[in-house]
């Protein structure tokens, strides 16, 4: 099976077809192979740190993206009060490999923060990302009080000409930006583009003035992430974003990883359709962000590379 068909199978094949990959079998210490030209990797079948280790090996390495005496934001979905299990937030697993990978590579911090829906403090604890990313060396910032935002410009905005964007990322040398795949009641989804609105202090704005254009206006925000790391490890299918029970949850074990913003969440709609019907074009903020040369929607004319784990 050729690389780039690892998300055609996954849609035509559904749960089936997906796990149906060629193993990548690679023992602890052997050595994985590198391409640094990949545009999309996705990683299916193993454990939070074990997918993102090999996906990123996939993608160049973290070096290729974080360098050495660099401050690093790493940026997951903490929004809500939940436990891991309910797959409201970004797994904690998968922030503490990502933070560890680029203290490794040199970076002189990493923070981790969101703006968080339900009381800050309650969704950092009961998330699990708090502990995980101090445990890991990373610093936490606070984003519940609006001192901690300054105004930019968005130039290239339809709505949004001028948004408040929290102080660790105007101030980071790079960000990386990993949200958890699921359901969402206004926005369809919420992948990676959605998860800008944890940066933002005035979102309100945005559920009143077309949601779907304010999501794409805030990804033009010249600091773009050098990276988007999706996390499917668990996801919700319905009652998004909050959802109301672990009925609401799947857990097909995927990762997917790439420095375009509109092909991740591209290649995550098309994953997460195996669960739930969900068109690309209901998404309409990656179709929107397209338009703006944010990135592609054509994914099957790149360069994916896929890993199956086991």
């Amino acid at each position: 099976m050729e690389r780039r068909n690892f998300i055609k199978t996954a849609i035509l094949g559904g749960i089936a077809g997906a796990v149906q990959l060629k193993s990548n079998n690679l023992l602890a210490g052997e050595k994985m192979s590198v391409s640094a030209s990949n545009d999309l990797v996705a990683v299916m079948g193993g454990e939070p740190g074990e997918m993102y280790k090999k996906g990123i090996a996939a993608m160049g390495g973290i070096s290729k993206f974080v360098k050495k005496g660099q401050k690093v934001v790493v940026k997951p979905n903490i929004g809500w009060d939940k436990r891991p299990e309910f797959a409201a937030n970004t797994n904690p697993e998968l922030i503490a490999e990502i933070v560890k990978d680029c203290l490794a590579a040199g970076a002189a911090e990493v923070t981790v923060f969101d703006h968080t829906c339900d009381e800050w403090q309650s969704c950092y604890k009961n998330s699990g990302i708090e502990a995980a990313a101090k445990a890991a060396g990373a610093k936490l910032a606070f984003a519940h009080d609006e001192k901690y935002y300054k105004s930019v410009p968005l130039p290239k905005g339809v709505r949004l000409k001028e948004v408040k964007i929290h102080e660790s990322i105007i101030d980071c040398d790079v960000w990386i930006n990993v949200p958890v795949l699921k359901n969402h009641g206004g926005a369809r989804m919420t992948i990676a583009m959605k998860n800008y609105m944890g940066i933002v202090w005035d979102r309100r704005f945005w559920h009143s003035n077309d949601l779907q254009q304010c999501i794409a206006d805030c990804a033009t925000y010249p600091k773009m992430p050098v990276l988007n790391i999706v996390d499917a490890y668990r996801i919700m299918t319905q009652n998004g974003p909050k959802g109301k029970s672990i009925e609401d949850v799947q857990n097909p074990k995927a990762l997917f990883i790439s420095a375009d913003i509109v092909a991740v969440d591209t290649a995550a709609v098309r994953f997460f359709n195996q669960f739930r019907e969900m068109k690309l074009e209901e998404v309409s903020h990656i179709g929107i962000a397209e338009k703006m040369k944010l990135g592609t929607t054509d994914i099957d004319n790149l360069k994916v590379e896929r890993i199956k784990i086991g």
